[in-house]
């Protein structure tokens, strides 16, 4: 039986915005230290095309969703419109469980989620119809890649809802931490803050001396790029499935 302490003297420092206090919990039930340090931070981009977008979201055949954030500035653009989600016809596509959680709870049903929570995933497992004509808008931000776009073998359109940013406020307390605190991991849940990361912190600190881990083989091939070891990536792509990633590998230590 895996002793409830494994993680006790361990800080667990997130990169990302923590949508909810789960993680947090988890991670103290094990004994460990929680810290939130978002390296990226996210803006609405409102645009004077955002009408004619929502109104298109009438008529489209699918809508496709790859993030919470995105689930999220749509939503804001939407109750500025006046317009529900009764009132839009097109099926629904999510990329993850959480993000299909964001839509289901503004009123959607979603119809199709990858197996595998990540875009290239995505692209070979959305497969409809056998019409090419089909006409799809994706809600992304603005740094998402162009696979959907381009690999898609459908009319696909793509409206930019929000903006990724560096977020230097976290910068120097996660380098404190980590140069304070013998026994520390850090979890990365996208290549944006691994970004951050590889620029305004390892310089200081470099890649030894703490535990990586990453949700998603995409964000562990931007880690693995800039030679960081990363022991800890879940087969699912979640933040809770992370840590319990790090409850295992912890716990066989």
């Amino acid at each position: 039986m895996r002793s409830s302490n494994v993680l006790k003297g361990e800080t667990v420092l997130f990169t990302g915005t923590l949508k909810s206090d789960e993680v947090f919990d988890f991670v103290k039930s094990y004994g460990g230290r929680p810290i939130s340090l978002p390296l990226i931070q996210v803006e609405e981009v409102v645009d004077a095309l955002d009408s004619e977008y929502l109104l298109s979201c009438k008529t489209v055949d699918w809508l496709i969703f790859t993030s919470q954030n995105a689930v999220k500035f749509f939503q804001c653009k939407m109750e500025r419109q006046g317009l529900k989600a009764t009132e839009i016809n097109a099926q629904i596509a999510a990329v993850g469980t959480k993000t299909a959680a964001a839509l289901e709870k503004i009123g959607f049903t979603v119809a199709f989620i990858p197996t595998v929570f990540s875009a290239d995933v995505f692209v070979q497992q959305f497969n409809p119809t056998t019409n090419r004509s089909l006409r799809i808008l994706f809600v992304r931000g603005s740094i998402a890649g162009p696979t959907i776009r381009e690999q898609l073998p459908f009319q696909v359109e793509e409206w930019t809802v929000y903006e990724t940013m560096p977020n230097l406020a976290s910068r120097n307390e996660m380098i404190q931490q980590l140069k304070e605190n013998a026994r520390s991991t850090v979890l990365f849940a996208s290549p944006s803050a691994v970004a951050v990361f590889t620029q305004e912190i390892q310089p200081k600190v470099g890649w030894k001396g703490y535990t990586i881990g990453a949700i998603g083989h995409v964000t562990e091939q931007a880690l693995l790029d800039v030679g960081a070891p990363v022991p800890i990536r879940p087969n699912t792509y979640t933040l809770k499935a992370l840590v319990e990633k790090l409850v295992e590998v912890k716990g066989c230590f």
